[in-house]
């Protein structure tokens, strides 16, 4: 099964804001969240469908834009474009793998479309203006994931949803035994999830020149190529 480490994930971490912009990106996350639990509310297998489509989209955009900027000024990334790049295929194996647990309904789908698109928009924007926000609202984001995985762990735990049999693409993504169940898949998101948190914050306050504010970096699951899926 997932490593027993997975289970001591931090889920109460929180970085505390300073200054206007931490607090504009914690009360922007906060109202998203008000949202998505009112829509939502504990269906946790049907939440992570549409706000994994949405949590791919700051990688990629992080990405494309540290990869101009490093060009415009001809200088190294320090891996930032890579990282960036893995989060947002990280995010997108959750959604391929959470589809074969919760199958999407048509409006789920009309509302993945049209949140994307809001979203993809107004983050790029907000990358524009200050690339330290755009990371801390990531940040806080995925504190927001790390707890709500957290509640979809303990549904399971007390049998409100079935543990099921982890899907094919999932146990081969995270390298996952032949028994594996649907409590494992939750346990290596909310770690991958507590590992982007963490990187965010940190970039945030890199770029917001806290270089002594650096958080520890909660540690990735392994994980397999995702372009070589299995048999």
């Amino acid at each position: 099964m997932a490593n027993p480490k997975l289970q001591l994930v931090d889920v109460t971490h929180h970085w505390q804001p300073h200054g206007l912009s931490d607090r504009v990106a914690l009360g922007f996350t906060k109202l998203l969240r008000a949202v998505a639990d009112g829509f939502f509310a504990k269906r946790y297998g049907h939440r992570a469908i549409v706000l994994e489509t949405v949590a791919a989209v700051p990688g990629m955009v992080g990405a494309s834009m540290t990869h101009l900027r490093c060009l415009r000024r001809m200088c190294d990334d320090q891996g930032w474009v890579r990282i960036l790049m893995e989060e947002a295929e990280n995010e997108r194996m959750h959604l391929m793998t959470f589809i074969e647990v919760a199958p999407p309904s048509a409006f789920e789908r009309f509302l993945i479309i049209a949140v994307q698109w809001v979203f993809y928009i107004g983050f790029f924007g907000l990358y524009l203006a200050s690339p330290a926000t755009a990371h801390r609202v990531v940040g806080y984001f995925e504190e927001e994931a790390v707890i709500s995985y957290s509640q979809y762990l303990a549904q399971i735990d007390a049998g409100q949803v079935e543990n099921v049999p982890a899907p094919a693409i999932a146990r081969h993504y995270w390298m996952l035994p032949d028994g594996a169940t649907l409590r494992d898949v939750v346990l290596v998101v909310r770690a991958d999830e507590a590992h982007h948190r963490d990187v965010n914050h940190n970039f945030a306050n890199t770029l917001a020149g806290r270089t002594g504010g650096q958080v520890v970096i909660a540690p990735y699951p392994q994980k397999a190529d995702p372009a070589r899926q299995a048999a």
